[in-house]
């Protein structure tokens, strides 16, 4: 009797000290990065704690009621150099990186999508295509079609990647058509010849078989990268009205008559021009075919993705390229200016997704193509053999990855103070709140979260970005 009553006791004790852990336990983990490199994508300790009622000054109220996208997914553009620069890595050392990269445990940032070029891109060690010819020579049936040096780089790095995510995003885009497609039978500038409309499509039924054959899925393409711009090498120009008949005269029925499901995204060029895209969403016969559209931030302002969503709420947006460096590391790291233009900017303008370019890239900003290749494109990382430097875009990207996965919903997050603190906030499938807060101000900001009837009170300093986490 007396044991059974020491017992108890010791057992009372033992669920008491639980319960009070379980109730004093910090309610918000806080990610942070400092503009002074103090902290990197560091979890801050002690964690924040809500408290019952609302908060005082600047505050940001997140609503889970109201919302607003699903998120498909951030991540990079894996170009054939970035592959090239992976495959000369020890296999170890690639595994390593890979996994911190792509999976979801321990130090990972869980990127969840990747953008490919059909093709070379201007970040390719050369120029090709999948079916090229001698000058003068064509190829109607594409009886000569094959992968060619993808099989070398791109295709083993992404079955790598497919074995750490299976469900990873993958969105291909060509940089040109084949020159003997062209008007001016170049790889840089020109325009697919009309006559040429029906031989390219099958050329994109080719390659989503092809990549399918090497247990590679294509989530969605763009019919061209940058279709306004003649500078690149490769490039190719193709107009509004050019890509709305190419769409529904060719590529939409070709896909359709081959059963292939892959998601269309138009335009995938700057926010100056969001007329582009409008011109095939306002046509019935190409807008059966498109999914939604695709933009960059080069020029323009990010706002032009809500104009066509506002048009065509039943169509989706998506952020395909925005190239993010900084090459002195001796000057503070610009990461609140470029995760409020990109990371909170794209999903409030219902993007859903964030590409950054691209993955990696050599200390000299390598490989790229002579003659308008780019020679200022910093990868997320610095590959310099198995030397792995992590740069502007890897942290700016991280803040949402590594928190925000697939499936995730944007919810309302209004400030009290407009501007001030850009911030965006989403609902994840496992039932956790994201807010992800930046300071681009000169001067340090206290602040209060508001959610549910309680609030925390947080402080970033000027320059810094904080990711909050909560259930």
């Amino acid at each position: 009797m007396i044991r059974h009553s020491l017992f108890a006791c010791t057992a009372l004790v033992l669920f008491s000290s639980s319960v009070a852990h379980a109730q004093t336990k910090p309610d918000v983990d806080v990610w942070l990065t400092n503009s002074d490199r103090t902290a990197l994508l560091a979890r801050q300790s002690p964690e924040l704690k809500f408290v019952a009622g609302a908060g005082s000054g600047t505050v940001i109220q997140v609503d889970d009621t109201k919302r607003f996208q699903q998120m498909d997914g951030f991540g990079y553009a894996l170009t054939g150099g970035s592959a090239e620069l992976l495959m000369k890595m020890q296999p170890a050392k690639r595994t390593e990186l890979l996994q911190e990269l792509f999976g979801v445990k321990g130090s990972a940032i869980g990127v969840s999508y990747l953008r490919v070029s059909i093709g070379a891109s201007d970040m390719n060690e050369r120029v090709f295509t999948y079916d090229d010819l001698p000058a003068g020579e064509t190829d109607p049936m594409l009886a000569k079609f094959g992968l060619g040096p993808d099989l070398q780089d791109v295709v083993p790095v992404l079955k790598e990647i497919l074995a750490i995510d299976p469900k990873i995003a993958i969105l291909a885009s060509p940089w040109t058509a084949p020159s003997w497609m062209k008007t001016n039978e170049l790889p840089k500038g020109g325009s697919l010849k009309p006559e040429d409309y029906e031989v390219y499509a099958q050329y994109f039924v080719k390659y989503l078989h092809a990549m399918a054959a090497e247990g590679i899925t294509i989530k969605a393409i763009t019919m061209q990268n940058e279709p306004r711009n003649p500078k690149n090498t490769p490039s190719m120009v193709m107009t509004a009205d050019e890509q709305k008949t190419f769409l529904a005269d060719a590529l939409g029925p070709a896909l359709h008559k081959a059963g292939l499901k892959t998601d269309v995204i138009l335009y995938d060029h700057n926010c100056d021009d969001p007329e582009y895209p409008l011109t095939a969403l306002a046509d019935p016969k190409a807008s059966q075919y498109a999914k939604g559209s695709g933009f960059h931030l080069y020029e323009g302002t990010i706002d032009a993705m809500s104009k066509v969503h506002d048009a065509y709420p039943s169509k989706d947006l998506y952020f395909t390229e925005q190239m993010v460096i900084q090459k002195d590391a001796t000057k503070p790291l610009r990461v609140a200016d470029t995760v409020s233009h990109l990371i909170v900017g794209a999903p409030r303008n219902w993007s859903r997704n964030v590409l950054l370019w691209n993955l990696a890239a050599d200390p000299d900003n390598g490989p790229h193509t002579p003659n308008g290749g780019c020679p200022i494109c910093q990868g997320a990382i610095t590959l310099d053999g198995d030397q792995v430097t992590r740069n502007l875009a890897f942290y700016t990207l991280a803040h949402a990855s590594k928190f925000v996965r697939p499936g995730s919903v944007r919810v309302e997050s209004g400030s009290s103070v407009a501007g001030v603190l850009p911030n965006v906030a989403f609902s994840t499938p496992d039932k956790g709140m994201v807010l992800i807060v930046a300071n681009p101000g000169k001067e340090q900001q206290a602040f209060s979260v508001e959610f549910h009837h309680k609030s925390f009170s947080a402080t970033l300093n000027a320059g810094d970005v904080a990711t909050y986490v909560w259930r």
